[in-house]
C-alpha cells in the first residue's frame, strides 16, 4: 500500500479541498450544517492555505487537516489545535489520518507550540480511537452538548504534550 504524502497546502488547493470537505460532511464529526450552493470558499480570513497540512496518494489530494491557533490571545500561543481533518472515502483504511495527525504534530511543535488539542464528537468511536492511538487523551467532555439527528452528543476534548 503506498504511504501517503503530506505537504503544505497551497491557493491552487481551494477547489480540491472545498470539495473533499463537502463530500466527506457529515453529522459523524461535524456540528456545522450541510453546506449548500452557493459554497463558501474553503480558505477565508480565518484559515488560509498556511493553515492546512494535504494528503495525496498518487498525485491525488486525499485529505487534509487544520492547525490553528485555538485563540487570538498572546498567553495561548504555545498551543495549536486541530480544527478540522478529512479523508475521502476512497483512502481511508490507508493510514491518510495517521499520517495527517503525526505531520500535524510535527508542524505544530514547528510552529513553538507545546500541546496540541482536538475536539471531536463523542459518538464518532473510530476518531476517538485513532486520537488515543496516537497520544491523545481525553481532557474534558461535554455531555450533551449537540443536538445532531435527533441525538444528544457530548463534545470530547482532547489532547497531548509535544
Amino acid at each position: 500500500m503506498p504511504v501517503p504524502h503530506i505537504r503544505a497546502a497551497t491557493p491552487a488547493d481551494e477547489d480540491t479541498l472545498g470539495r473533499l470537505d463537502r463530500d466527506t460532511w457529515s453529522t459523524l464529526h461535524s456540528v456545522q450544517e450541510r453546506p449548500t450552493r452557493p459554497y463558501q470558499p474553503f480558505f477565508n480570513e480565518r484559515y488560509g492555505p498556511h493553515d492546512h497540512l494535504v494528503a495525496e496518494l498518487g498525485g491525488t489530494v486525499v485529505g487534509y487537516v487544520r492547525i490553528a491557533r485555538p485563540s487570538a490571545l498572546a498567553c495561548h500561543t504555545h498551543v495549536r489545535q486541530i480544527q478540522g481533518l478529512a479523508v475521502a472515502e476512497q483512502a481511508r483504511g490507508a493510514g491518510v489520518a495517521r499520517a495527517l495527525l503525526r505531520a500535524a504534530r510535527d508542524e505544530a511543535r514547528r510552529r513553538g507550540a507545546r500541546r496540541l488539542t482536538l475536539r471531536v464528537l463523542g459518538h464518532n468511536t473510530a476518531a476517538r480511537k485513532l486520537y488515543e492511538s496516537e497520544g491523545f487523551v481525553v481532557e474534558g467532555v461535554l455531555p450533551e452538548e449537540f443536538l445532531l439527528d435527533g441525538a444528544y452528543v457530548d463534545d470530547v476534548l482532547m489532547g497531548c504534550r509535544l
